[in-house]
């Protein structure tokens, strides 16, 4: 009988031998250190203040005991007293209303503008002018929010340059600076104009990674833009797109602090008293501690859930989410 060829036998697996933890930290101590600085801040500025959360089962006093330390132990325990007061208050309700529709009305007209940006700066062939247009677009992102509203106010206010303009035309504008009908229109241009030429960028990158033999094989198969476009373009910016969609509804009750206080009192209270309004108004500005602290462990117990649920769904249709499905 002859002999089974070298081929079909089977082949020995030799077990990997596992580096101790002395030795891996030789070897990579230099990506460790890299790693360092972000380390201390995000535990410095995220972990240990997080630890602060403990305020919301308390009457917190900042004036009890000689320092902060003696303050968490010294001031008295109320339990869910502080979410009791909040569920309660109707301002805490309407600010809740307010910042979801502000976030689900962005979602809509606010989201799909960096993508649409990013493909057609990405279709621009010259690098120069690519280059020239990107840097015009996102320059308003390094603006502050006080000068975004003085621009707006410069330009649509009462004594703005495009009412008078009108005006003078014969058309009556109205005041969009304080009309609280129009609030969310304002906010969402302020919103598009400051950042969206930002938030293209990690799509212009999820661009560039998008294989060009794929669109040279198609357009060769007789594929036009369009379809370019709808097969290619798309699906490979589906994951990032995803990704930031969930990023995007975990942070659904976060709409921002500063354009909004900017603008309160020109619109009035219930245009503009988002969570994080009223976390101020209603917490910190009156020293309600408790009832601020409460009010942002609210916020970030449902953008957990919100995040967690919506990755589940991104596991369903089949994406990766933020992370893979174990």
């Amino acid at each position: 009988m002859s002999a089974i060829p070298s081929v079909f036998k089977k082949a020995v697996v030799v077990p990997r031998q596992r580096l101790s933890f002395g030795a891996r930290l030789r070897r990579d101590w230099p990506l460790l250190l890299m790693c360092l600085p972000a380390t201390a801040l995000l535990l410095v500025f995220h972990y240990i203040p997080a630890l602060g959360n403990v305020i919301a089962f308390q009457d917190y006093n900042p004036y009890v005991g000689d320092n902060p330390f003696e303050a968490f132990l010294y001031s008295e325990w109320i339990g869910f007293g502080n979410f009791e007061y909040l569920f309660k208050n109707p301002a805490f309700w309407d600010a809740v209303v307010n910042t979801l529709s502000i976030t689900a009305f962005q979602l809509v007209f606010y989201f799909p503008i960096p993508i649409a940006l990013a493909i057609l700066l990405n279709s621009i062939m010259s690098p120069r002018v690519r280059a020239l247009v990107q840097g015009v677009v996102y320059l308003p992102h390094f603006f502050s929010w006080v000068l975004v509203v003085s621009l707006f106010q410069m330009m649509l206010g009462g004594a703005g340059l495009i009412v008078q303009t009108a005006s003078e035309a014969g058309f009556a504008m109205p005041n969009f600076m304080t009309d609280p009908d129009t609030f969310l229109f304002l906010i969402t241009a302020q919103a598009l104009w400051k950042d969206a030429g930002w938030g293209m960028i990690v799509f212009l990158a999820a661009l560039a990674a998008i294989d060009t033999n794929l669109y040279e094989a198609a357009a060769a198969d007789g594929a036009g833009r369009w379809r370019r476009l709808w097969h290619i373009t798309l699906p490979g910016l589906r994951p990032v797109i995803v990704l930031l969609l969930i990023l995007r509804l975990g942070d659904a009750l976060n709409v921002g602090f500063e354009q909004f206080v900017l603008q309160r009192e020109a619109v009035g209270r219930d245009a503009a008293e988002v969570l994080d309004t009223y976390v101020y108004y209603q917490g910190i500005a009156v020293q309600q501690w408790g009832v601020g602290a409460a009010a942002g462990l609210f916020k970030a117990v449902i953008g957990l859930l919100l995040i967690v649920g919506a990755n589940k769904v991104a596991h369903k249709f089949g994406e990766q989410g933020i992370y893979s499905k174990s």
